[in-house]
């Protein structure tokens, strides 16, 4: 294995396959290897004390992001175990090369939805061991991590296809929901993302063939709605003292609350709830 001072050439894998390689960093030599596998999931922190500029950091490995990354491996070769029918037409249908010539989706697109749905639809035994952590919150919290331009807002338009069209089509099934509320850092973000909803113009959907044909008209039966996270603002007793305004209601009710961030679906029981770009909440 040659060694090299600088990469000779950045990129070494498919967009649409899993990497084969990666580039391996030695801080001792200072010196860049070809390493066969996938680059494990992980971070850099500074290295403690180091004064240096180019100091290079230590990487520290996430165990429970790689361990997911492997099962999630298996459960797809071994033909999605436990998933439902719809899911499983949104899948090949995702994977079909002859109806995506042109929309070809990358790898990491679709592994990421179907690690989402792995913790949704896999048997049991499939995630034994596999702790997600909790913020404490009453609600489970799923963080998926994927890098600038690599396209999450499709990623979110296959999430939302899949809970709808599931939803709607076993209206029982309690994992799915057909009311999504969709939460972004900013107004600009909150005009770009009108493409997750099925009637807009230029929607994801259709210009990026999301479903397969025929299943439109149950897409629209979900309610989908997209909100500036500033909308969730509740001004408590406190901070409506300290405005100085001739509005001289007092706090909103519970009820009063929800009606208003949510609309029509406030009276559901059953929201997912998308933070886009969660970092910026």
């Amino acid at each position: 294995m040659d060694a090299l001072k600088k990469i000779d050439k950045l990129i070494i894998n498919s967009p649409y396959e899993e990497p084969k390689e990666h580039w391996s960093y030695d801080r001792t030599t200072r010196t860049f290897h070809k390493v066969e596998g996938r680059r494990p999931a992980g971070y850099v922190v500074a290295t403690p004390g180091s004064q240096s500029f180019d100091d290079p950091g230590i990487f520290v490995e996430i165990p429970l992001v790689n361990e997911i990354r492997r099962r999630v491996k298996m459960w797809r070769e071994n033909g999605y175990p436990g998933i439902t029918g719809i899911t499983k037409r949104l899948l090949e249908h995702w994977y079909n090369l002859e109806e995506r010539q042109y929309r070809r989706f990358f790898f990491c697109q679709l592994e990421a939805i179907e690690t989402l749905i792995w913790l949704i639809e896999a048997p049991e035994s499939e995630k034994v061991g596999i702790e997600i952590p909790s913020d404490g919150g009453e609600f489970q919290r799923i963080c998926s991590k994927m890098a600038t331009g690599s396209g999450k807002t499709i990623v979110m338009a296959m999430l939302i296809a899949w809970q709808v069209l599931n939803k709607v089509t076993y209206p029982k099934d309690t994992r799915f929901s057909k009311d999504i509320l969709v939460i972004v850092p900013g107004l600009t973000v909150k005009n770009r993302l009108q493409v997750l909803k099925p009637d807009s113009p230029g929607n994801y959907y259709d210009e990026f063939n999301v479903i397969p044909v025929g299943l439109t008209e149950f897409l629209r039966q979900g309610k989908i709605i997209v909100h500036n996270w500033h909308v969730l603002n509740w001004d408590t007793e406190e901070k409506l003292k300290r405005k100085k305004s001739v509005d001289k209601r007092g706090v909103k009710s519970d009820e009063a609350y929800v009606r208003e961030v949510l609309g029509c679906m406030a009276s559901s029981h059953n929201i997912v709830v998308i933070n886009d770009e969660a970092h910026h909440a």
